[in-house]
């Protein structure tokens, strides 16, 4: 079976296009448990070639809770939006949606390198992603953008919540004992405790998710 893509907006050119695709969008995010059970986990990650010219997309996907590949894709395009902080989904969801259709394989569940609902407009790029593929997706970051939290204890599985106008909008989690820890949101049709259930499901002895790992690797490659 196929993949079939909701393509519910045009993939605008400003700034101000994407701030209202995005307000419009926000409202569409389910936070709520809706995925059944959970098979393949993805991992999807961006390169770039040619000074930035051309966007490369990885999809890799892993079985669960072997975490062992199933399946991979690469997609290069154009790159046709600017990087601009916040609006990164405008820059990289276009080559990762060319590269999803290639897979035989649909995901479960689906761990994005960047932010979920740990955003301003809470539509960052997995929650962005989610609501385009209507697949539960993940926000796993590895840098902090918006909100603030207590110190985070230092062995592995240590969390404390991301807080940004008295509102939930994340976890910041110590995915490896004395490593810096990650940043985890939700990114659709999910809950926050599932999203970390799922996140340190895909822990093995390294600061990032199996999932990513495996799609940085690819996305990375000369090739």
């Amino acid at each position: 079976m196929k993949l079939k893509i909701n393509f519910n907006h045009p993939w605008v050119k400003t700034v101000a296009e994407a701030k209202e695709i995005q307000e419009q969008l926000r409202h569409q995010v389910i936070t709520t448990d809706t995925l059944g059970e959970v098979k393949y986990v993805a991992g999807v990650d961006i390169g770039f070639e040619n000074n930035y010219a051309i966007s490369k997309a990885a999809v890799v996907v892993l079985s669960y809770p072997e975490l062992e590949l199933v399946e991979k894709a690469i997609a290069r395009i154009p790159t046709a939006f600017p990087y601009v902080p916040g609006y990164l989904s405008f820059r990289e969801i276009p080559a990762i949606l060319a590269a999803f259709p290639q897979l035989n394989t649909i995901p479960d569940l689906i761990l994005c390198d960047g932010q979920g609902l740990a955003h301003p407009r809470r539509l960052g790029l997995a929650s962005h992603l989610g609501v385009l593929l209507d697949i539960p997706t993940i926000g796993v970051a590895k840098s902090w953008f918006i909100g603030k939290h207590e110190e985070v204890a230092l062995d592995k599985g240590s969390q404390q919540p991301l807080i940004d106008k008295h509102e939930t909008i994340g976890m910041v989690l110590r995915s490896r004992t004395k490593v810096k820890p990650i940043y985890v949101s939700i990114g659709h049709k999910i809950s926050l405790p599932t999203a970390i259930k799922y996140v340190m499901g895909c822990l093995t002895k390294y600061r990032l998710p199996e999932t990513t790992r495996w799609a940085d690797k690819l996305a990375s490659q000369k090739q």
